[in-house]
């Protein structure tokens, strides 16, 4: 089977979700990885080191410069006629991609892939994660998003794909990118980050959050996360934001601060390696994943901890 996949990038480096992907695309067949970007040459060296990648197409032209997904789904499409499946991190940009991908070849798209356990069979999570559904595509053709969580990272370097220059469809002149708002942190993106420190709405308002949680978080060298209450009433912007409809994660420790552990808050850390919750409710439904539960106050225990740190 041969398997395109979808670069995630910067146009100069590749994002760690895409070796995600590319690991699970390697479980399927041969691995060619897309890069589509406006002067994107060092995206496309970067991927061509990623082990497991065959061959680099890139799709040079200023219509993907901002990776807009009405002109890049054109050009997936064109390419699909010498691929058997479609690949996509399950990231913000690919699932903006891939039901385009998907609905241009009329095929059904498999969304948050966990495993693979045959050509055409998949197993992917439901009911915010409480169930596992193994489903089985009939199409000639696969689109799949894969949870980056899932799946081990593919090695970074280590491969010496080739690279093929491909000519792009152009803008399709259904959108057209206006500006982004880009919040900067030296903190580390939470779907990279081995340490989260997560605050709820228990934290009162958006100066307590900060007093509380980026002190601890930076004592760890930890990326901040939140949970959809926080993010609700303003205390923090929602990307910070670890839950179904946010980003899902699963770092080596996972620090759930003044969060109740409301069902769709836990199907974004509950794969997390070690959990560690601190509330002053023991009845809390975070204590039932967590391996370490402090039961108390935070505004006096987190300061502590943070102090002996």
């Amino acid at each position: 089977m041969n398997v395109l996949v979808w670069v995630e990038h910067d146009n100069a480096s590749v994002k760690d979700a895409t070796l995600a992907a590319v690991t699970a695309a390697g479980q399927l067949g041969e691995v060619t990885a897309l890069v589509a970007g406006a002067g994107c040459d060092g995206a496309a060296a970067a991927a061509a080191q990623i082990a497991g990648v065959a061959k680099v197409l890139k799709a040079d032209d200023a219509a993907y410069a901002h990776a807009l997904a009405e002109n890049v789904a054109p050009l997936i499409v064109a390419l699909m006629a010498d691929y058997d499946a479609f690949v996509a991190p399950a990231t913000s940009h690919g699932k903006n991609v891939a039901p385009r991908v998907a609905a241009l070849l009329d095929v059904m798209q498999v969304s948050e892939v966990l495993s693979i356990d045959g050509p055409k069979t998949f197993t992917r999570p439901t009911y915010a994660g409480n169930a596992i559904a193994t489903v089985e595509s009939s199409d000639a053709k696969l689109v799949l998003t894969v949870r980056g969580t899932a799946f081990a990272k593919a090695a970074a370097t280590g491969g010496s794909a080739g690279i093929e220059a491909v000519s792009g469809t152009g803008d399709a002149g259904l959108s057209h990118f206006v500006g982004a708002e880009i919040a900067k942190s030296e903190r580390p993106e939470l779907g990279s980050a081995k340490v989260i420190v997560s605050g709820g709405r228990a934290l009162k308002d958006a100066q307590t959050f900060q007093d509380v949680i980026f002190p601890l978080a930076d004592k760890l060298g930890a990326g901040v996360g939140a949970s959809r209450a926080a993010v609700d009433a303003g205390y923090v912007p929602n990307d910070y934001q670890v839950g179904q409809t946010g980003k899902i994660v699963a770092p080596e420790v996972y620090v759930a601060v003044g969060i109740s552990g409301a069902i769709q808050h836990l199907a974004g850390m509950k794969d997390s390696k070690t959990i560690i919750a601190i509330n002053k409710d023991e009845d809390a439904p975070i204590f039932q994943v967590a391996d370490i539960g402090l039961v108390g106050d935070l505004f006096a225990l987190v300061p502590e901890l943070t102090g002996k740190l």
